[in-house]
């Protein structure tokens, strides 16, 4: 009994530390509290999604998707855990991932009224562009041509410079590893602030890694800008216009409807949110199908991109 009540006082004082830690930008320190708070008590998943903000203010991305994935066990309702899930995973190229986790996040934010709503939105668009993006390449890819080469050439340099970032940190992190269990088998202490340099460094490696993919994508873009100057019509690129975009599906918009606050969505997606919640899904005020009105100019928009660009039907 004793016990418990020492560990719920050792984890409210790891907790306030680690609030003032994380006001103060120190995100080493705010992500080693909650780790203590974690050894006490294993089964919060709170403590999890809190160090999961802390590590993704480091850059740990990794350490990120395990947190989540642990908060995720304990509670598979965590809006938390699948926000900064997506979060992690969209900044270690991983698309198709972070889009799930993102809707995930975007149903749960609409379903309590989250305010954090319209920010996840920006999330999954940016993964469902980045996914584009990479289903693009592969087909210039695979259709040949000298685009196709070139694009191909890219992405493998981009891929091996990334490789040699990532296997030169993994052997200075054997090399870190080796170092302290030889200080432990010697009787030395490891110094904790030890640890927060090697967090420290792990954090600029994946920025590293982060700089390098977004190197090989501007490349990569620039050189698709080169030939569509040269032939517009062979090597226009296939963007799709955010505002053409549903706030709620991610989808283009066929019959869109604006609110009165100025927001557009498809009418029947709207429709389907107003039957469950009398609020605009990202603004959060009050809304009836009342306040709707047709969106005429944005659907002669949407109709006219779509008949000019057929490829649209599978964005």
């Amino acid at each position: 009994m004793w016990w418990s009540v020492w560990d719920r006082l050792n984890i409210l004082i790891f907790a306030r530390l680690w609030c003032r830690c994380f006001q103060a930008s120190d995100f080493i320190g705010a992500e080693r509290f909650y780790t203590r708070a974690i050894i006490h008590d294993a089964t919060n998943p709170a403590y999890f999604t809190n160090r999961a903000l802390s590590r993704l203010k480091l850059s740990l991305w990794e350490a990120v998707i395990d947190d989540c994935q642990h908060a995720l066990d304990l509670l598979p309702t965590s809006l938390k855990a699948y926000t900064y899930l997506g979060q992690a995973q969209l900044a270690l190229d991983r698309p198709n991932e972070a889009l799930s986790s993102s809707q995930q996040a975007y149903k749960l934010a609409i379903a309590v009224r989250s305010p954090s709503a319209a920010t996840i939105a920006g999330t999954v668009l940016q993964a469902k562009k980045r996914k584009w993006e990479v289903s693009e390449d592969r087909r210039i890819m695979e259709e040949g041509g000298l685009l196709g080469k070139l694009v191909k050439m890219l992405t493998e340099e981009g891929e091996k410079e990334v490789s040699a970032v990532e296997t030169q940190w993994s052997l200075g992190k054997e090399e870190g590893r080796v170092h302290k269990e030889h200080r432990h088998e010697e009787g030395g202490e490891w110094n904790k602030n030890r640890e927060g340099d090697t967090q420290a460094l792990e954090a600029a490696v994946w920025e590293e890694i982060e700089a390098r993919k977004h190197s090989t994508r501007e490349r990569i873009n620039l050189l698709k800008d080169v030939f569509a100057r040269a032939d517009p019509a062979k090597y226009k690129p296939r963007i799709v216009p955010d505002h053409l975009i549903d706030n709620i599906t991610f989808c283009i918009m066929h019959d869109p409807v604006i609110t009165k606050h100025g927001q557009s969505y498809e009418r029947a997606t709207i429709l389907e949110h107003l039957r469950r919640s009398k609020t605009d899904p990202l603004t959060r005020e009050p809304l009836t199908e009342e306040d709707l009105r047709p969106n005429l100019a944005l659907r002669v928009a949407c109709e006219e991109f779509m008949r000019e660009n057929g490829w649209a039907v599978d964005y």
